[in-house]
């Protein structure tokens, strides 16, 4: 139970050791306070897992922007014969996928390792353990040999990110990959299936087909959904130039093992209610992301700012329980960015040690899509201007 007198074990305690709650962490050290980072990473459906640096580090930007460099300079190559290169022989370049996803690896293990060197010379206690409330002042870690870590903490900061969602459909769980698993991939990806037309999905798909996998996109209602669609056309324009198929408003029916090993995967065009199916080596399900919420016992903290969607809506990074806060992609209707979330961290722990005022700004916030045409944008999408005129108006 939490001390009656008030005192604590840590001043802080952040449940996830991504970029938003890491961020945190050293911020509130630098400002004296005594901090611990409960972080475990539960293996996903096909069993990858991975170090200590939550999404970007280790199956987000960090890899992505890898193999996207890694077919740019693929594209060179070929390029490079009209600028007066001589390359021996086009057709034998081609790339080897054992050897670039062992660098990308070993780029990740090496950020892994430095972050945990940080974490210690900043003295901050890392547990290596999946974290959850007792009460809302108590944490219990449990390890991986399965024993019980007990810690009390006069806050605690929530920054558990989320995984990828699998749509329930036949095989989806059992023979599909996503986001989690691509970047580690034990064999050459071969034909790919992306379900999902969203920046992920794009982006995957993109960096196959420029790598020399032939990739096709389900699109479920609009790509890029969010950004503005002017610009996501052009984007999906440039990637059927360069040989990626789309089947626009489809949705998948099920995948389905072969006995040679290939996955058989079936549609749905909800237009015309046309059915399609085709062989691929891999289905990517890129069909949006979920919370890791319920795992936390957030009844016994008394956080009840939960979305449909099982996030959390807290105004101000605060929940409805004054100690607790949320950061990074757990939260609702916030962008789920890396430099939002290490920049919403250290204002948060601000706030909490330094007596600051200064919230974050969840408006105009840049980002970048690094699809094969990349596309960077600022500020709010036609779509979403004209909706809020309009609303405005009203």
């Amino acid at each position: 139970m939490a001390p009656i007198d008030g005192t604590y074990d840590y001043d802080l305690a952040v449940i996830g050791g991504g970029s938003g709650g890491l961020a945190c962490a050293k911020e509130a050290v630098n400002l004296g306070a005594k901090v611990a980072v409960f972080d475990y990473v539960t293996p996903s459906p096909q069993g990858t897992k991975w170090g200590l640096g939550g999404t970007c580090v280790n199956v987000g930007c960090i890899p992505k922007k890898l193999m996207h460099q890694a077919a740019i300079l693929g594209e060179s190559i070929h390029e490079a014969v009209s600028y007066g290169w001589q390359v021996p022989s086009l057709e034998s370049i081609k790339i080897s996928w054992p050897a670039l996803t062992e660098a990308v690896q070993n780029h990740i293990k090496s950020v892994n390792w430095v972050t945990r060197v940080d974490l210690r010379d900043k003295k901050i206690d890392y547990i290596n353990a999946l974290g959850e409330f007792k009460d809302p002042h108590t944490l219990v870690g449990t390890l991986k040999n399965g024993s019980k870590k007990e810690i009390t903490a006069k806050n605690v900061v929530i920054a558990v990110g989320g995984r990828p969602h699998y749509p329930e459909i036949p095989g989806a769980v059992e023979y599909c990959i996503s986001s989690d698993d691509i970047f580690s991939l034990g064999h050459p990806p071969g034909k790919t299936l992306v379900v999902g037309a969203g920046y992920i999905g794009l982006e995957c798909a993109g960096f196959l087909k420029s790598l020399g996998y032939p990739a096709t996109v389900l699109v479920r209602s609009v790509p890029l959904r969010g950004f503005d669609q002017q610009m996501a056309q052009m984007v999906t324009n440039e990637m059927e130039q360069r040989g990626v198929v789309f089947h626009h408003r489809t949705i998948p029916l099920s995948v389905e093992k072969l006995e040679n090993g290939q996955l058989k995967a079936r549609w749905l065009n909800t237009e015309t209610q046309e059915q399609g199916e085709d062989v691929f080596d891999t289905v990517l399900m890129a069909t949006g992301r979920y919370a890791l919420t319920k795992a936390l016992n957030l009844e016994a903290a008394g956080v009840n700012c939960i979305s449909e969607s099982g996030k959390i809506v807290a105004a101000a990074e605060q929940t409805n329980v004054p100690h607790v806060y949320a950061v990074g992609d757990v939260l609702e209707g916030r962008p789920e960015l890396t430099p939002v979330a290490i920049h919403a961290g250290r204002l948060l722990a601000r706030r909490m040690f330094a007596g600051a005022t200064q919230q974050m700004d969840y408006e105009n916030v840049a980002t970048t899509v690094f699809t094969p045409l990349e596309y960077g944008c600022v500020g709010l999408s036609e779509e979403t201007a004209v909706h809020r005129l309009v609303f405005t108006i009203l």
